[in-house]
């Protein structure tokens, strides 16, 4: 415990089992704060909530097997959006390993659960081994493309003593992060001079990076283009800023036709793109910046390729262009405003009727709020409709792996990372899956809303059904009462209908301890 709060570490996520009881002798009195959630899954999407909405890794504690695969969702999850986890997972004895004997909760090669998704693996030989592991772990996550970690300690090693004093275990400092080569630089600020109708792509990776992009589009007076993971990065109200719209066909065709395109820290992926399958085709240079040299190249070969941290290297093309002119950012600003506007006609066919509800949410969410959301339609409307103002604003899971049930746990865990107000967005469907969270949430005196968008089913895939006139099957759900069952858990709740009613309904849950269930019947 004393190594985990070295490292900053100040909130950990399990449910304590027979084989991990001597991993919480040390917890009392430590001064780490332990969350129980009701599943293992849950304790990952609390993790990964705590680590997006704070830029420091979540981490969980798990039992041996089924603590492991019951988590296995979530650690995914992250993987698949770069998120910094640390899971700790018993696992058997030393001298059971591999053996198949029929040991409590043995899976015989528990490592192979979790390789797919994660970025390191360890087992503990020996106690001693611990603050090395531990280094190196953290020392991945904040220096390359995070994700999760997963160390297992045999049952055996945890009542083993660690060698020396506990005084003499310290921390190892945080790494400096790459900056980008200086001539690469100076071919890109080059190229982006003497563009005339360059273009900016922040991707989930640029978390950090938005002071610096933003002063970047500014002397370039270049518009900016988020993916969903970057929601937030530039402020949404910037002139420059166009908003989380790479889907839509006046952007792609911007996009596509500039002469420069500066992509930062994004795969150029489809879950960029909210789904739309087919890769751009960059006709002028594109650039590519990334932390991670795989990615420089992932889905679109670049003109140059830098592989370094998203801020240092805007930073340092900041630096090596000239300021601005006022009149070629109001120009295209106002390109920038018929852009949205076109990409508007684009957002609502056949959904129209949640554009208020999409309104009434922006009105509800405080300006430093964060926003979690589910794979639910109305949150499919705010990817893109609804501005954010901060970077850590917008936490989803459609934009990677795609799982349900996320936005609850996680909220939860964005809630306990900081003081910023925290809203949830989930499906009557996807509310099912971790439903349980609620006490975890009631335990703690959240003030957190918890919005149930309930259309009595898998909404979003009985319209695909019905756009490829598939008979409508398993997505008409019956849905419990969501307002009693809150209740039911200590939690308080209402049931609205109209988007005029949002507003005072999250301001009452934000004064109250304790969750609010806030359950929305769909237009």
């Amino acid at each position: 415990m004393h190594l985990l709060q070295q490292y900053g570490v100040d909130t950990v996520f399990g449910i304590p089992g027979v084989h991990t009881i001597e991993l919480y002798r040390g917890l009392p009195g430590s001064g780490l704060t332990h969350i129980t959630p009701r599943h293992e899954q849950g304790a990952g999407f609390m993790a990964d909530g705590y680590a997006r909405a704070s830029g420091k890794p979540g981490v969980c504690f798990l039992i041996t097997g089924p603590g492991v695969t019951n988590a296995a969702t979530a650690m995914a999850q992250a993987y698949s959006d770069s998120v910094p986890m640390l899971v700790i997972s018993a696992v058997n004895r030393r001298e059971d390993l591999g053996l198949g004997s029929g040991r409590l909760h043995e899976l015989p090669r528990q490592q192979d659960v979790s390789r797919g998704f994660c970025i390191w693996q360890h087992a503990l030989t020996s106690a001693g081994q611990l603050p090395d592991v531990l280094a190196r772990a953290f020392q991945l996550m904040q220096s390359s493309r995070p994700g999760p970690v997963h160390i297992e300690i045999p049952i055996d090693l945890f009542p083993a003593p660690m060698p020396g004093a506990l005084d003499d275990y310290r921390a190892a400092p945080a790494p400096a992060l790459p900056a980008a080569n200086g001539s690469a630089i100076a071919t890109a600020a080059e190229w982006l001079r003497h563009a005339k109708n360059p273009v900016i792509l922040l991707g989930g990776g640029a978390q950090s990076a938005g002071q610096a992009a933003t002063e970047l589009a500014e002397k370039l007076a270049a518009p900016v283009f988020l993916s969903l993971a970057a929601k937030g990065v530039v402020d949404e109200r910037h002139p420059l800023c166009g908003g989380a719209n790479l889907s839509f066909a006046a952007v792609r065709e911007r996009v596509e036709n500039a002469d420069v395109v500066l992509a930062v820290a994004s795969e150029l992926a489809e879950t960029d793109r909210n789904l739309v399958r087919d890769d751009y085709h960059f006709r002028g240079k594109l650039i590519r910046v990334d932390i991670d040299p795989a990615q420089l190249v992932c889905n679109a070969t670049p003109d140059l390729a830098i592989c370094a941290d998203a801020s240092a290297s805007l930073a340092q093309l900041a630096a090596a262009l000239p300021a601005g002119e006022a009149q070629r950012q109001q120009a295209v600003a106002m390109e920038i405003s018929a852009l949205i506007s076109s990409c508007r006609r684009e957002w609502w066919p056949g959904s129209e009727g949640r554009f208020p509800w999409v309104e009434a949410l922006r009105a509800a969410l405080p300006e430093n709020g964060v926003l979690v959301t589910d794979s639910t339609q109305l949150a499919y409307n705010t990817n893109h409709a609804l501005p954010l103002y901060q970077a850590r604003s917008h936490l989803t899971c459609t934009t990677g792996y795609g799982t349900l049930g996320f936005a609850l746990p996680a909220a939860i865990g964005a809630a306990l990372s900081g003081s910023r107000p925290v809203i949830a967005l989930i499906g009557d469907g996807g509310i099912m899956f971790t439903l349980g969270e609620l006490a975890a949430a009631v335990e703690q005196q959240l003030s957190l809303p918890v919005l149930v968008w309930n259309n009595s089913g898998y909404g979003e895939i009985r319209d695909f059904m019905d756009e490829a006139e598939v008979p409508q099957e398993g997505v008409n759900l019956t849905t419990p009462d969501f307002v009693a069952l809150a209740k039911s858990f200590g939690a308080a709740g209402c049931r609205i209908d109209l988007p005029q009613q949002l507003a005072p309904a999250v301001a009452e849950a934000f004064a109250r301890k304790g969750p609010t269930l806030i359950e929305i019947t769909a237009p």
